[in-house]
């Protein structure tokens, strides 16, 4: 049994030479640069900082940047980003992505809103892979109700003085810069800035988390700021409107978890079907069990409907046209299929699944962060149904 998903895309309007080629090539990264080392990552904890160069050279952290900061812009939609999250979960391990191209989140604050003389100093050593960056928006106390949001700048002249905590941060442990939310104001999304943090500075201390689920070898951390002097001239846009920036974020976020929740899918269903059709019970492939072959039918139907849908509403993103609705039970339906063909995967492929080395038992593991980073799918259903007007 092979499973034909290059050729599916090809057939599709959406994807064009340019897409196809880019697919090679972020193909043979993956198998040449991760897919030899990621189970030594995994146990470590540990991505090899060595990794953010060779992205660097096929082109990979610059893609849908400016050329003029060191990024390559013309010619690049939202397909090629689809393809590079799809390509990266074939590994069998969506953490990667987390700590690789987190910049993707924490990056786009600064290019869209940033001073000239900040764009300079941070954005052409994080394209080249010489320098990272994350966004610091979630805090113990405030997940997805970013509106409430309490770590505080307070302004004491040429400075904000920053108090307060953030968690979950991907590639905290190891940034040079945070874009972080900040209360300058009054309660609300009024009183919200953003800013650029350098984590060298005085007060500013960071604890890994990793004890995980899953995403093991993701950098994950909680950052803490302890009076922390931050120039005034580092803040991201403009002082009690940082809530702009973060929403306009969300979106290619919530895009990029999708079709990593797609590739990984995919994945699981690949590895299933190599082991169905290598298996033989009762006589025969365990692929020629009617059984089995009804669960491949089930999560290819699953599949290439939730392609269809994330297809739909990348062109509509390129096209302005994106609804917040649409994007948010994407994500939901992106999801549920990772977390059903998961499933499935270890049905057909049994015990082996269950052991350490499997790209399955990987992904199995990281289903409820996918289902969680990003916007809960609770808070996916409720912020779509409030926009429909219910």
């Amino acid at each position: 049994m092979t499973i034909e998903f290059d050729n599916l895309q090809l057939k599709s309007p959406f994807y064009n030479e340019s897409h196809q080629q880019w697919r090679e090539q972020m193909r043979r990264f993956v198998e040449k640069e991760i897919s030899p080392y990621i189970e030594g990552w995994e146990e470590t904890g540990e991505v090899p900082l060595a990794l953010w160069p060779k992205a660097a050279d096929i082109g990979l952290l610059q893609m849908g940047y400016p050329e003029q900061y060191g990024g390559i812009s013309e010619g690049i939609d939202a397909f090629h980003s689809i393809i590079a999250s799809e390509e990266i979960a074939r590994c069998g391990a969506t953490g990667i992505s987390s700590s690789l191209t987190v910049h993707g989140i924490g990056l786009p604050p600064v290019v869209n809103f940033g001073s000239d003389e900040m764009k300079e100093t941070v954005v052409p050593p994080v394209l080249a892979g010489e320098k990272r960056i994350s966004l610091g928006i979630t805090e113990p106390g405030t997940g997805s109700d970013v509106a409430n949001i309490s770590t505080t700048a307070k302004r004491d002249g040429d400075y904000y003085i920053v108090s307060g905590s953030k968690t979950f941060i991907s590639g905290g442990t190891r940034a040079d810069w945070l874009t972080t939310a900040v209360r300058t104001g009054g309660l609300g999304i009024k009183g919200i800035s953003l800013l650029l943090i350098p984590m060298d500075l005085d007060g500013v201390s960071v604890t890994k988390l990793d004890k995980k689920q899953g995403w093991w070898c993701s950098d994950t951390a909680t950052i803490y700021f302890d009076n922390v002097k931050v120039p005034v001239s580092n803040i991201i846009g403009w002082e009690n409107q940082g809530f702009l920036p973060i929403v306009q974020n969300f979106n290619k976020e919530r895009l990029g978890l999708i079709s990593l929740s797609l590739g990984a899918a995919k994945a699981c269903m690949e590895e299933a079907s190599a082991w169905a059709v290598d298996r033989k019970t009762f006589g025969k492939p365990l692929s020629k069990h009617q059984v089995i072959r009804h669960k491949f039918a089930e999560m290819l139907k699953r599949i290439n409907a939730t392609q269809a849908y994330m297809d739909m509403c990348a062109w509509q993103m390129e096209n302005n046209m994106l609804k917040v609705q649409d994007i948010s039970m994407c994500k939901v339906q992106a999801t549920e299929t990772m977390e059903f063909c998961a499933r499935e995967a270890m049905q057909i492929m049994g015990g082996i699944s269950y052991m350490r080395g499997c790209k399955t038992e990987r992904l199995y593991r990281e289903v409820r962060v996918m289902a969680i980073g990003g916007g809960s799918e609770e808070i996916m259903r409720d912020l779509s149904s409030r926009e429909m007007g219910l």
